[in-house]
């Protein structure tokens, strides 16, 4: 059980992280974040050095947006940083069960750890870790009561849930949404336009605009796949840009931005 305390101080080193990736996308910082943020961390005590290299895994392929939205290669500096602390916590093997069978948490971290390690990978080849393993096909959205589908899974197909959890869970995999990275999550989220625009909606006027940012990255995504969607998501990323706050946020949007075609803010 992880204590709130605890809690506090992940939290905390993510967002510092995320602060700078953000200022490594705008060109205002430093070009390795990951590679700082763990060097930061070399002083402190050893409890305090393993939060900083968690909130790296936490950032997941976050962390090396930077060059994932431009396809250039890290410095050398940064992809060992991102390979030292996949090395420091490997990704599970074998990976968890898809909820509703599994654990949705574990299952949710282990897509993370996959799109990090295939996003290092495909940048920085030299520094690359061990593939990780794909975890089990996410659930889909569930169409609708007008092409009501089972809420598990049938015949060896995918499992099916309303469009509230499903796109809370695809809001929790937003750092997936970035060029280069496909799998079966990118597919749920295709064929889920809709219900990720009532859950970026919903989001919105709930004032959640941490989930109502990671929702809305994956409709930028989607933009980008010139997939046709139900709202634009342009105006959208602009709303929850003015009203949302932190840095892991602030990220969000940032991608988003970029997936859009609009810049830096």
């Amino acid at each position: 059980m992880i204590s709130e305390r605890s809690r506090i101080a992940h939290n905390g080193s993510a967002e510092r992280l995320a602060r700078r990736v953000l200022d490594a996308l705008e060109d205002v910082g430093h070009t390795t974040p990951a590679a700082a943020h763990l060097e930061s961390a070399v002083s402190l005590p050893p409890h305090e050095q393993s939060v900083a290299v968690a909130a790296v895994r936490m950032l997941g392929a976050d962390v090396l947006a930077p060059h994932a939205l431009t396809g250039s290669a890290p410095p050398p500096e940064e992809g060992a940083a991102v390979a030292l602390a996949l090395d420091a916590l490997p990704p599970a093997r074998p990976a968890p069960a898809a909820p509703p069978d599994g654990d949705g948490q574990p299952w949710t971290m282990a897509w993370i750890d996959w799109s990090v390690v295939t996003v290092l990978a495909r940048l920085d080849p030299a520094t690359a870790t061990p593939a990780a393993p794909v975890p089990q096909v996410p659930p889909q959205c569930d169409p609708g009561p007008e092409r009501r589908r089972p809420p598990t899974a049938t015949a060896g197909g995918p499992a099916y849930e309303g469009w509230v959890p499903w796109s809370v869970r695809m809001s929790q995999l937003s750092s997936l949404a970035l060029p280069g990275l496909d799998g079966p999550v990118h597919e749920a989220a295709r064929s889920g336009l809709t219900g990720l625009a009532r859950g970026a909606t919903r989001a919105v006027l709930r004032r959640d605009f941490p989930t109502a940012a990671r929702i809305t990255r994956w409709l930028a995504w989607a933009h980008a796949e010139r997939l046709p969607l139900p709202l634009d998501p342009a105006p959208l990323t602009e709303h929850i840009a003015l009203l949302g706050g932190g840095g892991r946020l602030a990220l969000e949007i940032a991608i988003a931005r970029r997936l859009l075609g609009l810049g830096p803010a």
